[in-house]
C-alpha cells in the first residue's frame, strides 16, 4: 500500500497527534517563563542580591535561549526531533531542580542561566516551526500558532502555583515544580513524538502526491542532515544575511523579544510589586495575559493563511507600542479597569508576530526556512535579554521602570515601520534556497 493510500484510510492524520505532544511539550518547558519575575523579589529578599544580579542571569538564559535555536533546528534536521527535545526538557528540569541549592549569585547564573537558557533554546519557537514544517503542507500558519500558544498555555498554568508557592511554602517548592512540569512530558516525547511522517509511512497532512520543488526541498534537508548541524546552520545564515528581508524580520523580531520576555515577563511583577500591588495579583494578570495570548496567537495563525503577513506584523508592534506608552499610568497597587483593558490587549499581542514571521522565513527561504527562522528567533532572544538587563539597570539607578516602557513603545513604533516595508515579495513565494 502506498503511502499516500495509507494516510487517506486514516481518520486522524499522524500529524495531528504529533503536533499535539508537541504542544504538551511545549507547556512543560514554559514553566521557567513564568518563574523570573515571581521568584525575583523573594530572591532579593532572602539573599539581598540586587535587581541587576538577577536580571543578568535572565539574560544569560535569554541570550543562550536565542542562541541555541538556529543549531537545534540544524540538530533537529541531523538527529531528530524526538532526542533534541527529550534532551532540552531533561536540561530544563535538571536546571530547575538544581537551583534549590543555590546560595551564591554565581550559582543562579549556572542555573537560571546556562542549563534553562541551553534547554530552552533548544525547544524555543524554533522547535515549532519545524513541526509545522516537517509535518504540515497546508494549515501551517494555523499550526505554527497552535504550538506558540504552548508556551502561553505553560505560562497560564504554571505562573498561579509558582506565585502561591513562592509565598508559602517558598520559592524552593516554586522550582521543584518547574522541574517537574519539564519531565513529566520527557515519556510522551519518547514513545509519540515522531521525526518524519516517513516514519510512519504517511505524507505530510495537506499533500496527496509529490509536487513540483519537492524533491528539490528534500535533498536540501537531506544535506543538511548528513553535514555537521553547527556547520548548516551557518552556512544558512551566510546565506540568509544577504537577504534584506532577513535584515528586516531579525530588527523586529529583536524588539519583539525586548517589549515581552524581556520587559514584561520580568518586569512586570517587581514594577506592579513598586506600586504597592501584592505579587499574587500581579501574577495573576500575567497569566490572563497568558489567556489570552493562546487566543491572539492562534488567531494570528489563521489570519496569516489568508493575509499578507507583513501587514500583520505592522499592525502588531504599533498595537504593543500603544499600550507600553499608557502603562506606567496604569500600574497601581489595585486593579483598575484601565489594567484589565491593557492585559487583555497586550495579550492577544503577545506572540502574534511569531505565525507571520515564521511564514516570511518559510516562502523567502524555502527548505532553510526553520533554520532561518532559528537565527531570527535568535534576535529575539538577544533583545530580550538587553532589555531585561537594561530595564533593571534603570530601575537600580532611578528607583523606577518608566524610562523602560517608554522606551520600549518608541522600539515598537520602529518595528511597524520596518515591518511594512518589508519587500513585497516576501512571503508571497517560496523559491527554494540554493545550495551551497
Amino acid at each position: 500500500m502506498s503511502a499516500t493510500e495509507t494516510t487517506r484510510r486514516r481518520r486522524l492524520h499522524p500529524a495531528w497527534t504529533v503536533a499535539a505532544v508537541a504542544f504538551l511539550a511545549l507547556v512543560g518547558a514554559a514553566g521557567f517563563r513564568a518563574a523570573p519575575g515571581v521568584l525575583m523579589v523573594p530572591l532579593q529578599q532572602e539573599f539581598g542580591w540586587s535587581t541587576t544580579v538577577l536580571s543578568a542571569a535572565v539574560s544569560i538564559n535569554l541570550v543562550l535561549f536565542g542562541l541555541t535555536a538556529p543549531f537545534a533546528a540544524a540538530l533537529m534536521e541531523k538527529f531528530g526531533i524526538r532526542a533534541v527535545t527529550a534532551n532540552a526538557l531533561v536540561l530544563i528540569g535538571a536546571g530547575s531542580a538544581l537551583t534549590v541549592l543555590v546560595n551564591q549569585s554565581w550559582q543562579i547564573l549556572l542555573t537560571w542561566g546556562l542549563l534553562i537558557g541551553l534547554g530552552t533554546g533548544s525547544m524555543a519557537l524554533v522547535f515549532a516551526a519545524t513541526i509545522a514544517n516537517t509535518w504540515f503542507s497546508k494549515s501551517r500558519g494555523l499550526v505554527i500558532g497552535i504550538l506558540t500558544a504552548g508556551s502561553a498555555a505553560g505560562q497560564l498554568v504554571f505562573l498561579p502555583f509558582i506565585a502561591m508557592l513562592a509565598q508559602d511554602p517558598g520559592w524552593r517548592q516554586a522550582s521543584l515544580l518547574i522541574a517537574a512540569g519539564a519531565l513529566a512530558v520527557v515519556p510522551l516525547v519518547l514513545k509519540f513524538l515522531k521525526n518524519s511522517p516517513a516514519d510512519v509511512g504517511a505524507l505530510p497532512y495537506g499533500e496527496t502526491a509529490p509536487e513540483e520543488g519537492t524533491a528539490a526541498e528534500a535533498d536540501a534537508v537531506d544535506s543538511g542532515r548528513s553535514s555537521n548541524a553547527a556547520v548548516r546552520a551557518l552556512q544558512v545564515l551566510k546565506r540568509a544575511s544577504k537577504v534584506r528581508t532577513f535584515w528586516a524580520l531579525v530588527a523586529g523580531f529583536a524588539i519583539c523579544g525586548a517589549t515581552t520576555n524581556g520587559l514584561i515577563g520580568t518586569h512586570f511583577i517587581p514594577s506592579a510589586h513598586d506600586h504597592g500591588m501584592p505579587e499574587t495579583t500581579a501574577a495573576g494578570l500575567l497569566a490572563v495575559v497568558g489567556i489570552f495570548d493562546i487566543v491572539g496567537t492562534i488567531a494570528s495563525g489563521w489570519l496569516t493563511d489568508r493575509y499578507n503577513p507583513k501587514i500583520l506584523l505592522a499592525v502588531y508592534y504599533q498595537f504593543r507600542g500603544i499600550g507600553l506608552l499608557v502603562l506606567p499610568l496604569l500600574l497601581s497597587a489595585s486593579i483598575q479597569p484601565s489594567m484589565i483593558v491593557f492585559v487583555v490587549i497586550y495579550g492577544l499581542d503577545w506572540v502574534a508576530t511569531v505565525p507571520p514571521t515564521a511564514a516570511i522565513c518559510r516562502k523567502t527561504f524555502g527548505a532553510d526556512g526553520s533554520v532561518v527562522f532559528g537565527w531570527v528567533f535568535a534576535a529575539h532572544q538577544l533583545g530580550a535579554a538587553a532589555a531585561a538587563l537594561g530595564a533593571g539597570v534603570i530601575r537600580d539607578a532611578t528607583g523606577q521602570y518608566t524610562y523602560a516602557w517608554f522606551g520600549a513603545a518608541a522600539m515598537c513604533t520602529i518595528a511597524a515601520v520596518i515591518s511594512a516595508t518589508i519587500r513585497k515579495d516576501a512571503g508571497q513565494k517560496e523559491p527554494v534556497a540554493v545550495a551551497v
